[in-house]
């Protein structure tokens, strides 16, 4: 009988370790899930913020010339007049006509009206 009694309490105490085994294992496993999904959240984070960073970076290029705050025209600016360059100008008078000069209007609430008739 006490071999009976030994027999069951190593089974028990070797169903005990085993189930001990087998819980620090699945723990072991999950935190094992769970750093492998963070680091694969990581690296899509970083690999969207490259993206975005050099689409941000190609559109600055090509809407934002690098302007230069002392630049000189290449060329002189030659002003398009096709009527002059056909040889077409209109008489322009030597000394410009006087324009004439109106009076101010006369108004009655100022008293120097002249008198109704």
């Amino acid at each position: 009988m006490s071999g009976d009694i030994q027999a069951t309490a190593d089974e028990a105490m070797a169903a005990e370790l085993s189930q001990a085994r087998d819980s620090k294992r699945a723990e072991t496993v999950h935190r094992l899930q769970i750093g492998l999904v963070g680091l694969g959240a990581m690296v899509l984070m970083i690999g969207l913020a490259t993206v975005i960073m050099e689409r941000a970076q190609l559109t600055e290029a090509i809407s934002v010339p690098d302007a230069s705050t002392n630049a000189t025209p290449a060329q002189a600016t030659v002003k398009n007049d096709p009527l002059a360059e056909a040889g077409v100008v209109p008489d322009m008078p030597a000394q410009a006509q006087p324009q004439p000069v109106q009076e101010p209007a006369i108004v009655p609430e100022q008293g120097n009206a002249a008198p109704r008739r």
